[in-house]
């Protein structure tokens, strides 16, 4: 069945069976019960309840069960999608859980494309473009920490030699670049917004000591945190 121009959104089962195909348009997998092992290049996929997947159109991938399971699944029509797509990992968090009640709500009109349904699809595609993947959500809450290229990879479930090039096409920068970044912008905000110490911000942000951080800070910003806090406040 062409379904370049048709919403579709119901419930599927899937068998212990590999299967492989690609289709011409996005889907988008929520589970409700069981997992399912996804295989597509370079990434290994076991999807469980805690998160939700959207497999991009012409993506080649394997699939099967070894157990009871039911997915919600959306196909959304290439036409929504207005922009390049990658394959999203993607925590089942409140705004996602959300959107599967909502969806689950359309299934009541199997065999209709309802108006509220398209709708619905235009936001999840929109939702696609300004959704963080797993492991960038990940950098987000742990970027003060120490984080491995390993770690990341593992969380998208991609080989580490391949994570890189995804994260860089991903966001435009490196691993690397990305958490700098983050712990800079926090940095500059303790600086300039509280009368804290030296010391006290770089443990905030990670640092064993203040004089690491300094270093760390010079290299990026060319300044000292002290001159950079003064030249700031003035």
């Amino acid at each position: 069945m062409d379904n370049s121009n048709q919403v579709i959104c119901d419930k599927r089962s899937y068998s212990s069976e590999t299967k492989s195909h690609k289709h011409n348009f996005g889907q988008f997998l929520f589970p409700l019960q069981g997992s399912l092992e996804i295989s597509a290049p370079l990434q290994e996929i076991n999807l469980t309840s805690d998160y939700c997947f959207y497999l991009p159109p012409a993506h080649n991938h394997e699939f099967r069960s070894k157990v009871r399971n039911e997915f919600l699944i959306l196909d959304i029509p290439e036409s929504f999608l207005l922009w390049d797509t990658e394959s999203m990992y993607l925590p089942l968090d409140e705004q996602w859980t959300s959107i599967r009640f909502l969806l689950l709500n359309e299934i009541g009109n199997r065999g209709k494309e309802s108006a509220s349904l398209r709708d619905l699809t235009r936001y999840v595609a929109h939702k696609l473009k300004s959704s963080n993947p797993a492991s960038i959500e990940y950098i987000h809450r742990h970027y003060k920490e120490t984080i491995t290229l390993d770690t990341l990879a593992g969380i998208e479930n991609y080989h580490p030699i391949y994570y890189s090039t995804w994260f860089k096409r991903t966001t435009g920068k490196s691993p690397k670049v990305y958490i700098t970044e983050l712990r800079l912008k926090e940095a500059k905000k303790l600086l300039m917004n509280t009368s804290s110490t030296i010391s006290y911000v770089s443990q905030e942000i990670g640092f064993e000591n203040s004089s690491s951080f300094t270093r760390w800070f010079v290299k990026w910003e060319g300044v000292t945190p002290q001159n950079y806090r003064m030249l700031k406040n003035g």
